[in-house]
């Protein structure tokens, strides 16, 4: 029978997440560190999970009907390790051909969903041990095309960067131009850029708790260095008396929010003629990790390191080439120039 999309918001009940998902959940925090954000989504996914898999077992795989007839207070009762072991295979693939067809989940949305419940199964099974099979560790990720990130060139980041410049106002002007220089040149995260305390600052450098609870040195370039102490010249004299420990405030005197940020560098691009639709803060960091590997020939694990990621798997979508590169690759061939 054909599932019907748990999206329907006429279906939807309230979903408790049952004692197994919710001790999981307290694990990711209290003991894997992970993020809010990222315990939010994977506390998501098992949820669609698990209301399909309970309309699949128990309601012919027909949602609506689960969605109508299935009584919340009885999640505890079927969500048991015994229901989460005897799902099989084929219903796992049953589920991901659910998600692709009825929810129209991208490869990349699909994948991580595995994520998800290979994480969940592997505490299931490796961690509390109340299941003897992990059957989720047999599933294949959905093939995803590589895409090479969205980023300015060159040309383009000193453009932003003049765009700024125009601001009239001499406490935005200073503070908006120190963010998106900071940007450009470290590549750090948005939710790492608006952590930043004036008093983490030392000389060239400031450390910060990263991605994964992670802590990591950031380093400043000269110009970066100087952007910084003009702005807290200007800064000091905004605040007056008052003491914030934030680096980077609004203007009603508080720490920057991240849609704060965002919204103020949207200002930026659209003014200086991007399309915001395509280029956003994110886009910055994309830029900075794409020049420094072009410009700066930075080593691929160096540049890993500098970005705070995990795995150099996930630094090598910098290491595109664009058409002009694979021309110069070619020129420098020394036969190129060879008369014959």
């Amino acid at each position: 029978m054909e599932a019907k999309n748990i999206n329907n918001q006429e279906n939807k009940i309230e979903f408790i997440p049952p004692t197994l998902v919710r001790d999981y959940l307290n694990y990711l925090k209290s003991i894997r560190a992970l993020s809010p954000s990222t315990i939010k989504e994977y506390s998501y996914d098992l949820t669609v999970f698990l209301e399909y898999m309970l309309a699949r077992k128990f309601y012919n795989e027909n949602l609506e009907e689960f969605f109508k007839e299935f009584d919340p207070k009885t999640i505890d009762t079927k969500i048991t390790p015994k229901f989460l072991e005897n799902i099989s295979i084929q219903d796992f693939y049953a589920y991901l051909s659910y998600l692709d067809n009825e929810r129209n989940d991208s490869p990349t949305t699909r994948a991580r969903k595995i994520s998800a419940l290979k994480s969940f199964y592997k505490y299931l099974y490796q961690e509390i041990e109340v299941i003897k099979t992990n059957v989720p560790n047999k599933l294949s990720n959905p093939k995803i095309s590589q895409r090479h990130p969205v980023y300015l060139t060159k040309f383009e980041a000193e453009k932003l960067l003049h765009t700024v410049k125009e601001e009239k106002n001499d406490f935005l002007r200073a503070r908006d131009l120190t963010i998106i220089f900071t940007f450009l040149t470290t590549g750090m995260r948005l939710s790492e850029l608006v952590s930043i305390n004036v008093n983490d600052i030392s000389s060239d450098h400031f450390k910060i708790i990263g991605k994964g609870n992670k802590e990591r040195t950031i380093y400043l370039t000269d110009a970066c260095i100087k952007l910084i102490n003009d702005y807290i010249g200007v800064r000091k004299e905004y605040l007056k008396e008052q003491e914030v420990d934030a680096l980077f405030i609004s203007t009603h005197k508080k720490r920057m929010a991240n849609r704060s940020v965002q919204a103020t560098i949207d200002k930026y691009l659209e003014k200086a003629g991007f399309d915001t639709s395509t280029y956003s803060t994110h886009k910055l960091r994309h830029t900075a990790a794409t020049l420094m590997y072009k410009y700066g020939h930075v080593d691929i694990r160096a540049l890993k390191d500098i970005l705070g990621h995990a795995n150099v798997s996930t630094t090598q979508i910098y290491t595109h080439l664009d058409e002009e590169d694979l021309k110069e690759a070619v020129n420098k061939n020394p036969l190129s120039n060879l008369d014959i």
